[in-house]
């Protein structure tokens, strides 16, 4: 167990108020398979959103009465979802050791998101890096005096507790989570920012969202995590994450856009193909996306714009292309995908900074 974000009993506690909003991120390495308390067995980079988000206040209050556990009230878009309810315990309860005064208060969680949950856009890492911002603020009032990067490593922490990627949604434009040997302070506990002179082409890319599916994925995230135990070809597949990792930093520094759509493609196909080849195997791509994946493939070749596009877990397309180019990326969404898009829906969203105080 990490005891470096371990905090001390609380001799006496106040009401208060915190609230915060978090954004979704995008992997552009992607992290598949995991070991241990949600920790990574490859590195990940991820942009951070902009306008994908999560505002979630958390009101507190001494319990009246202490009991085992954190006790919490529970409301989304402000109707109570008792459903929501285990993931919740599952998170207080591994994050009790890291802020054990929460089981002495009483909690009023409410959030919303500014885009559709279950659409395709990684609610839950915006979802708990929102919540994990504001229970660290709360920590922070209580102990203050430590600095800037011990509360932004803790948030960090806390979230990936909740979701692995949520890691990677409390700070931007850029994120690296997971060890890598050639990255000063990367760990597998938390995400850093990649600062390593991001060109600035990437500080201000866009990212177009198609929605192609919008219901229930058919496998969780959870258990294709889980099928990367013992898989035929997992050893091959973190090495190669490794690798995309020190080549995609290096294309991020020089603005090599040709290395960053190989890449980054490479890495949305790969992530497929392992769940293609799990046992069992799935398949979370629709035809749809790959109708999609074609479209691009062939406006790339014919107008040499440098559009690429990413996958998540799912069957919606990320398209990632630098903004000078957005009116004419527009224009082809709405001529030639938006057919392909459930009820013709997408969203427009950019690369951003990550959480911040309200």
């Amino acid at each position: 167990m990490n005891t470096s974000f371990h905090c001390p009993p609380v001799a006496e506690l106040s009401t208060g108020e915190q609230r915060w909003q978090a954004p979704s991120n995008i992997a552009l390495v992607k992290y598949w398979g995991k070991y241990g308390m949600q920790l990574p067995k490859n590195p990940s980079l991820s942009f951070t959103l902009q306008t994908s988000l999560t505002t979630t206040t958390v009101a507190y209050q001494p319990a009246k009465k202490k009991a085992k556990g954190v006790s919490f009230e529970f409301l989304f878009e402000g109707l109570a979802r008792p459903e929501f309810h285990p993931k919740l315990d599952a998170f207080f309860d591994r994050i009790l050791p890291y802020q054990p005064f929460l089981e002495d208060l009483s909690l009023s969680i409410s959030s919303t998101n500014s885009f559709p949950h279950s659409s395709g856009i990684a609610s839950s890492a915006a979802a708990y890096a929102a919540l994990s911002a504001a229970l660290v603020a709360i920590e922070e009032s209580l102990f203050p005096g430590k600095e800037h990067l011990y509360w932004d490593q803790k948030r960090s922490f806390l979230a990936r507790l909740g979701s692995g990627s949520a890691a990677r949604s409390l700070q931007g434009p850029m994120m690296l989570w997971g060890e890598h040997a050639a990255f000063d302070g990367s760990s597998n506990d938390y995400a850093i920012p990649f600062e390593d002179g991001l060109n600035p082409i990437f500080q201000d890319y866009q990212d177009c969202i198609l929605l192609v599916d919008k219901g229930q994925k058919k496998v969780s995230s959870t258990l294709g995590h889980g099928l990367m135990e013992g898989h035929p070809y997992a050893v091959a597949r973190f090495e190669q994450a490794h690798r995309h990792t020190q080549e995609l930093a290096n294309a991020l520094q020089s603005g090599d856009l040709e290395a960053f759509i190989r890449i980054t493609e490479s890495e949305a196909l790969t992530l497929h193909a392992m769940m293609q080849t799990s046992q069992p195997y799935f398949i979370l791509m629709r035809p749809n996306t790959l109708h999609i994946i074609e479209a691009l493939w062939a406006y790339r070749q014919d107008t040499q714009i440098p559009l690429c596009f990413t996958l998540d877990a799912g069957a919606n397309v990320h398209l990632l292309y630098p903004k000078q180019y957005a009116d004419k990326i527009l224009s082809f969404v709405k001529d030639q995908l938006l057919t392909y898009c459930q009820a013709g829906e997408y969203l427009l969203d950019s690369v951003g900074q990550g959480a911040k105080k309200l």
